[in-house]
């Protein structure tokens, strides 16, 4: 299995009525199907840097008939750079982006501004390069990097998730501060 976003979300546990933030959205692979788990009440805010994938994404929205997407151009690498409330979201989804963030600290921060306090992160990336299939070998954010980056960022790992044969998932917690 190469990568089941699907899956993913279903394995992520999101629930009816969360707001849910996925950082790095693109084209809304893992978007559209948390949208589908948190409806009827709930919200995901699908953020990115890259305004060509932002119009595809709301064309899926158009064509699939969901309106429980906010769609937003945002910064990931600023500090309230997504545009969102502080505590604003249940959960967050970070999927394949890790190896393109240049500053993860200010990132990792980010994500802890938004998160609520015991909220989820879900967090999806490339295990290796797999001969240009996947990021460049240098740029390839491996688990246990991802791991430090977190904790050191008042985050725990809860628990790893199957992310396919190229991907590695791991469900961290937002602290108490």
């Amino acid at each position: 299995m190469f990568n089941d976003p699907s899956e993913a979300i279903r394995l992520f546990e999101l629930e009816s009525g969360m707001n849910v933030a996925d950082l790095g959205c693109g084209a809304g692979s893992y978007s559209i199907p948390a949208a589908k788990a948190v409806r009827p009440d709930g919200v995901v805010y699908a953020v990115d840097v890259q305004k060509d994938l932002l119009s595809k994404l709301k064309n899926n929205l158009a064509n699939e008939h969901i309106s429980n997407i906010e769609v937003i151009w945002g910064d990931l690498e600023k500090i309230g750079g997504t545009k969102l409330r502080d505590f604003s979201a249940d959960a967050v989804i970070v999927a394949n982006v890790l190896f393109q963030v240049e500053d993860k600290k200010t990132f990792a921060l980010e994500v802890k501004r938004i998160l609520k306090t015991g909220g989820k992160l879900l967090v999806i990336d490339w295990t290796d390069s797999f001969g240009g299939l996947g990021p460049h070998s240098g740029s390839v954010f491996s688990s246990s990097q991802a791991r430090v980056l977190f904790e050191e960022n008042n985050f725990f790992l809860e628990r790893e998730v199957s992310a396919g044969d190229h991907h590695y998932g791991l469900v961290f917690r937002s602290k108490k501060l």
